[in-house]
């Protein structure tokens, strides 16, 4: 099943489906020709027809601007980190569509995966490759407590704000709590010293700095909402086709309409990736191969289990929604071996700024990714979806200039 927020994307995507067996159109103007159901396809990818924001009813501040100003603050503040050397911009780089370049992420210390985007990340129902947390501001909690990661603690990122933005915290949160005689460092993490200082604060502090905490995370939703995916030469493209314009014939060069082509047909790329943001936003086991010298990831398998014990998850006391409102949760569909080396397709926005690619950073080129989904290989863990493809060589240099035209205009 396709997850609730992704679904009304996908409703806006139905609403512009006609009926199978359509004529082709006639080229206009000297424009590619495509058939009314090709081109009821490529409206729904189209950029345009990506719906607002779902509102987030776990994060009242979601769309505040001052919490939005507050979390971009502190998405690249390096003082968020146990060395003071690490941001959530150190993986999350601009330049690169919020991604870094490396297989794996690299904090503290190299993390098992990948380092996903972000643009478009607030329509998602399901956060990190494995669906591990189920809002942006749960999921922005994990790196900073992960050891790994930012290799920090809920005390010490408290003391932080309270030292750096305290005026603009209580702006949009209200007034923070009496830090005085905590300890610098404390947190149920990793580290013996300060899981131990942990324990030994007294409860009413503990949820006192944890909601700084949630709030730290609540903040960075608000700023990562922003991030929003732009427009494409493809997005270009699909305007001037539907609108008759003869700027489509310029748009895409004819060995990227081809690649589209392929996209939107014989290849299957839009089983998964679909809808204005290319992506299902759902979870799929296409037989990527484990890192040489490490056991097969479980995938879905394993995030189920843990977004439905994660502290901070819709339902927990400090998700700001009502318990109807956490229906993704409530009816998540709690089968393991269905999921089992299964992963959340990434958006192809932007998709030639990400490489190296997959959710571990096996496949270093579009190249490699378009062979991969042409070989379907046979997964190391659980069941692959693929079916070979038997693609000629052209078809996929098509493919691939298809894919590297889904970068900004």
């Amino acid at each position: 099943m396709i997850p609730g927020r992704i679904a009304r994307i996908a409703l806006v995507v139905a609403l512009t489906l006609t009926s199978c067996g359509s004529p082709p159109t006639p080229s206009a103007n000297g424009l590619p020709a495509f058939t009314d159901d090709e081109l009821a396809m490529l409206r729904s990818l189209w950029i345009g027809g990506l719906p607002p924001l779902p509102v987030d009813r776990s994060n009242r501040f979601a769309d505040d601007p001052g919490a939005a100003r507050l979390g971009e603050a502190i998405f690249f503040d390096t003082r968020f980190s146990a060395n003071g050397s690490v941001s959530c911009a150190s993986c999350h780089r601009p330049e690169l569509a919020f991604t870094d370049g490396l297989p794996r992420g690299q904090g503290i210390a190299e993390v098992p995966r990948n380092t996903m985007p972000l643009a478009g990340a607030g329509y998602a129902t399901w956060l990190f490759w494995d669906g591990r947390r189920d809002s942006l501001w749960a999921q922005a909690l994990g790196p900073l407590e992960n050891a790994g990661e930012h290799g920090g603690n809920r005390t010490m990122y408290a003391h932080v704000v309270a030292a750096q933005y305290r005026t603009l915290y209580e702006s949009v949160f209200g007034p923070l709590p009496d830090l005085g005689g905590l300890p610098a460092s404390a947190g149920p993490v990793e580290d013996a010293d300060a899981s131990a200082a942990w324990q030994a604060m007294r409860a009413v502090d503990r949820a006192a700095v944890t909601r700084v905490y949630v709030n730290i995370g609540k903040a960075l939703e608000a700023y990562e909402r922003s991030l929003q995916p732009q427009a494409s030469r493809f997005d270009t493209f699909v305007e001037a086709l539907l609108a008759a314009d003869p700027a489509a014939t310029t748009a895409l060069t004819p060995q990227e309409v081809d690649g589209l082509r392929l996209f939107i047909g014989s290849a299957q790329c839009t089983n998964c990736h679909n809808g204005p943001l290319l992506t299902n936003g759902s979870f799929h086991n296409t037989g990527v191969p484990p890192v040489v010298g490490r056991r097969p990831d479980p995938g879905r398998a394993q995030g189920i289990g843990q977004v439905q014990a994660d502290e901070f998850n819709c339902l927990s006391r400090w998700s700001d929604a009502e318990p109807d409102a956490c229906r993704a949760l409530r009816f998540l569909r709690d089968d393991t071996n269905a999921f089992l080396g299964a992963f959340k397709p990434p958006s192809l926005r932007d998709v030639a700024a990400t490489a190296p690619y997959m959710h571990a950073g096996q496949l270093a080129t579009l190249e490699d990714v378009v062979r991969h989904y042409g070989g379907a290989p046979e997964a190391a863990i659980g069941h692959s979806e693929l079916q070979p493809l038997a693609l000629s060589d052209a078809q996929v240099d098509e493919l691939v200039a298809f894919l590297e035209a889904l970068s900004p205009r």
